[in-house]
């Protein structure tokens, strides 16, 4: 389908313009016009961003958002006791059930501004932990939900062996995830086969932690899959790095790089424990962190170092991970009010050349979200998804303002109540601030929860 859409103001990747009519040909862009005016046909919206890449998801984990936050009976609840919660949620899921899950999150996800999602899928077993007749059962049912919803996927099945550094035998509530080189191989193979590539669709795979993946296993990996996005958790917890020390003699990240060849293809989740040579060595690599700055405060991770690693040139893109709270811009503020506190200092992040904290911010974010998923998104350019926000011009917040101040108002004044629609693959997904399918949606994950959440 070939459509044309006219924006009055639209962010491109020199700064705003105005006039810019854009044409699009299937799920690409194949011009941009500045300075121009409306034709007969063409959609016409105020006030365009591009739509941001979301680098890391566990979309199952959004149905028990709010379920974790009690005080467990040791008094002192940390990430393993949440883990402990997430294990416990995750038994009852069925493949109906996470579908149903992954669409309510990617519908949430597009409303919230992300037009384009890496799946971080671990959740391969029955809940007895079984294979299903089709191992890639589940993985497939992300597929299902992205299609459904119109959010671009970038699939990234998990390889995970083991509880602990060393190959430990796997934890009862880990059966779910447990996979062998055979395994993994056929569920790659199955999602390969099932995904076509497309501006809004790629195939990588995720080594879930060093933790969780032996040595040998990794290297296999990194042998046998060539191409596509690399994601993998580490250093997101000390206790992590202290059991990757006690193991190896060396920190996780330390040890990434000097043992995996980490390029531009992988994308380091979290990375919030590093010192500065790793923080130096981890941003000349051309490697992106993955940064989930909402989630990372929910279970106290702690503080990725990013002015140390903004000013070694370091890549970086942002996640919502465990989906406690769905919003673009809240995942941006978050990452700037963190080092405002660990600082004392305001507007950390805005670059000497762009004093706009916001559009410093959404530059970043938008490069290195493209990159680690391996998509052309991220910018309002031909060649890249036709992936939209049109924000609320007429919104009371930005009346007055000059167009410089939006991403600002929007990132620190607003957040997703100032999206009014979406576009993405060129087509309308969010009109009027709801997804065209929220109705069924929600439906369906209103059905799931009460029958997950029956008796617990």
């Amino acid at each position: 389908m070939n459509r044309t859409f006219f924006f009055e103001s639209a962010w491109l990747p020199g700064g705003w313009q105005a006039g810019v009519r854009v044409e699009v040909r299937g799920e690409l862009i194949t011009g941009v016009a500045c300075g121009t005016t409306a034709g007969p046909h063409d959609a016409r919206l105020r006030l365009a961003l591009p739509g941001l890449p979301n680098v890391h998801s566990h979309a199952f984990q959004r149905a028990m958002a709010g379920l974790a936050e009690r005080r467990g009976p040791s008094g002192t609840d940390d990430f393993w006791s949440w883990r402990e919660v997430m294990y416990r949620f995750l038994a009852r899921i069925g493949p109906d059930d996470l579908e149903a899950i992954a669409a309510y999150a990617y519908a949430d996800l597009l409303e919230a501004g992300f037009t384009s999602v890496g799946e971080f899928h671990y959740l391969h077993r029955s809940p007895q932990g079984g294979l299903y007749d089709d191992p890639a059962e589940l993985a497939m049912r992300h597929a299902a939900a992205a299609d459904s919803t119109g959010i671009g996927l970038t699939l990234l099945p998990v390889f995970y062996e083991s509880s602990q550094f060393g190959g430990a035998p796997p934890a009862p509530g880990q059966r779910r995830f447990i996979t062998d080189p055979a395994t993994f191989g056929e569920i790659v193979a199955a999602v390969r086969s099932g995904i076509h590539p497309s501006p809004g669709r790629n195939v990588g795979i995720a080594p879930h932690s060093l933790r969780a993946v032996t040595a040998g296993h990794l290297a296999a990996l990194l042998d046998r899959y060539r191409e596509g996005p690399i994601h993998i958790h580490a250093a997101e917890q000390m206790k992590e790095v202290e059991d990757c020390v006690a193991f190896t003699g060396e920190r996780p990240v330390e040890w990434l790089l000097r043992h995996a060849a980490v390029d531009t293809r992988w994308c380091v989740v979290h990375a919030t424990h590093l010192t500065p040579a790793e923080t130096s060595a981890l941003a000349r690599c051309g490697a992106v962190a993955g940064l989930c700055p909402v989630t990372e405060a929910n279970l106290g991770d702690g503080i990725f170092p990013a002015p140390a690693y903004r000013a070694a040139q370091g890549r970086w893109g942002i996640g919502t991970d465990s989906h406690i709270r769905l919003d673009a811009a809240g995942e941006l503020r978050q990452l700037e009010y963190a080092q405002r506190l660990l600082q004392r200092q305001r507007n950390v992040l805005a670059r000497p050349d762009q004093p706009s904290t916001g559009t410093s911010l959404y530059q970043e974010a938008l490069a290195g979200g493209a990159q680690a998923l391996g998509l052309p998104v991220g910018a309002i350019a031909p060649g890249h998804r036709a992936d939209f926000l049109a924000l609320d011009a007429d919104h009371p917040d930005l009346a007055g303002r000059a167009l410089d101040a939006v991403l600002d108002t929007w990132i620190f004044a607003q957040g997703r109540s100032l999206i009014r629609d979406v576009i993405a693959s060129g087509r309308i997904v969010v009109e009027n601030r709801r997804h065209l399918e929220r109705e069924r949606i929600d439906a369906a994950y209103r059905r799931t929860l009460r029958k997950l959440l029956h008796d617990t």
